[in-house]
């Protein structure tokens, strides 16, 4: 499918766009199963959008039916304030009603990060009975040097064959972490991507005019096998792309009204 990419004025009104988009793809999951799945973005850019779905669109979801899981996680205490849990449970969780057998947190509480990665991979295998795991909407948000959920470049997570799950050193803060990897990310139903800010726009160019390759930036391999891929980008983050120089995609900007 043609990835789409859709502009907006700021990070509010892309923030709201985006669970605009959640809301559909979700409500269209369930018209052919009594469930549907979210694999959670950590970061700054998501922030905004767990609030805006926890307080202004907590009745246009039905939480009960959501199962939630991570793209990737800190190898850190869940109540570290470095912790991609910690952060749900504030900005989401706290707000809305999950079940808690539907909230399927990476465990960082192994002695070996290994163990703790292998651990989530069975998990997932035991629940997604299939080559690869098929959730119907992952979230991510991109790094300043293109990295997404915590594939970095360089990473042995973007060429993995047959691993769902690895942990990783990073050069970020806390480097030890976990994360899906790329052929776990494209073998969803839909991958949305928020990107926002000025500093992430050279980035962007990049991405969007295929001047650069999944070593030296991983979001670049993020593309759906069969699915769709949806960036979500605020002006700032848009403001350095050429348009007569994108192919390959459905450009579209709103108004944020």
């Amino acid at each position: 499918m043609t990835p789409e990419v859709r502009v907006y004025p700021d990070h509010e009104s892309m923030s709201r766009g985006v669970a605009e988009g959640v809301v559909d793809f979700s409500n269209k999951a369930l018209q052919g199963k009594d469930h549907f799945s979210i694999g959670l973005a950590g970061g700054q850019t998501p922030r905004r959008l767990y609030e805006i779905l926890a307080r202004d669109f907590v009745d246009r979801l039905q939480w009960k039916k959501a199962h939630l899981y991570w793209c990737d996680e800190r190898y850190v205490s869940q109540r570290d304030p470095s912790s991609n849990f910690r952060m749900f449970h504030e900005k989401l969780l706290y707000d809305v009603h999950v079940p808690l057998v539907n909230i399927h947190p990476m465990p960082t509480h192994r002695e070996r990060a290994a163990d703790a990665a292998l651990d989530y991979e069975r998990f997932l295998r035991s629940v997604f009975r299939s080559a690869w795991p098929r959730l119907d909407v992952v979230l991510l948000g991109m790094g300043r040097e293109g990295h997404a959920a915590s594939v970095y470049p360089g990473s042995p997570a973007i060429h993995a064959k047959d691993r769902w799950v690895l942990d990783v050193n990073t050069p970020a803060e806390p480097p030890l972490r976990l994360t899906l990897t790329v052929p776990v990310l494209n073998a969803a139903a839909a991958v949305f991507i928020l990107v926002s800010g000025e500093e992430k726009a050279d980035t962007i160019r990049r991405v969007l005019t295929g001047a650069t390759d999944a070593d030296r930036c991983p979001v670049s391999a993020v593309r759906p096998t069969d699915g769709r891929l949806i960036w979500w980008l605020d002006d700032a983050a848009f403001s350095r792309v050429d348009e007569s120089c994108v192919s390959g995609c459905e450009i579209r900007r709103y108004s944020g009204r």
